[in-house]
């Protein structure tokens, strides 16, 4: 199995809420509403994150029709290395998850 890097928790979460076109704000405001306010990423960061994303094509800037926001959608690349990322965070979660007897129920 090849190696993959790992995503961190708020690049995961963008990338997870950039499966359908959005712009920074719909991004920032799923994910809190997602995670009951545990998660926030403030705009400084999720820019940043973005910036970084596009760089690496694992988003593009997506044309709504819209010119006053940028919306932004994951690339097929960008879609392939969070696939890879669910599938190893599954794998942690069943290792947890045996670990502590959970799955016994």
């Amino acid at each position: 199995m090849k190696q993959i890097e790992q995503l961190t928790d708020s690049v995961f979460y963008i990338m997870a809420a950039l499966t359908q076109p959005r712009h920074g704000y719909a991004v920032m405001t799923l994910i809190e509403e997602t995670t009951n306010g545990t998660v926030k990423i403030g705009p400084a960061s999720m820019y940043t994150i973005i910036k970084k994303l596009l760089n690496q094509d694992l988003i593009y800037l997506y044309d709504d029709g819209d010119s006053r926001r940028k919306v932004y959608l994951l690339t097929d690349k960008g879609r392939e290395v969070l696939r890879e990322d669910v599938h190893r965070k599954k794998v942690m979660i069943q290792m947890a998850e045996n670990g502590l007897g959970e799955d016994e129920g």
